[in-house]
């Protein structure tokens, strides 16, 4: 059984999105680029040819992991969210101990991280180290500057 994947009502829609758009635009635009390299002749020194059935395959390989990320996914129903124990869809501010510097991460499936916008995976180190703490625990991080310490100050929705 395929992992199940843990994601918001956003996220899910970002992953259609996404997968409708490879099906509908991209798969378009290879199957053109490979019509126009077969028109350029020989097939087997066509550098364009290859290139666009290599894309063509690069597509397929996303849609069809794609499609099993949206049939293995889970929509997280921020009414079950509670805010005793840090869980996928949380807030988390963590207060870190070595330089006092304190911040907000969302902690989200691996579909939906992007750490520039401080959404963490739950698959990401400090992801792992925070589910299930509550407010107040300390943990440590293995990061590749050293062992971090965090202080979780606060979980909320």
């Amino acid at each position: 059984m395929a992992k199940q994947i843990i994601v918001s009502h956003e996220g899910l829609k970002k992953l259609q999105q996404e997968l409708e758009h490879l099906k509908t635009v991209k798969r378009k635009e290879v199957a053109q680029a490979i019509q126009k390299a077969r028109a350029y002749g020989d097939l087997s020194e066509n550098s364009e040819y290859d290139e666009a059935k290599n894309e063509q395959a690069e597509i397929e390989g996303k849609i069809a992991h794609l499609e099993a990320t949206l049939e293995n996914a889970i929509v997280l129903d921020d009414g079950d969210l509670g805010t005793d124990k840090v869980n996928v869809g949380n807030k988390v501010t963590v207060h870190n101990i070595d330089d006092e510097e304190e911040c907000e991460y969302k902690i989200v499936s691996t579909t939906e991280a992007d750490p520039m916008q401080f959404m963490i995976s739950d698959d990401s180190p400090l992801g792992k180290a925070l589910i299930g703490q509550r407010k107040g625990d300390s943990v440590n991080v293995e990061t590749p500057m050293g062992i971090v310490r965090y202080t979780i100050t606060e979980i909320s929705k």
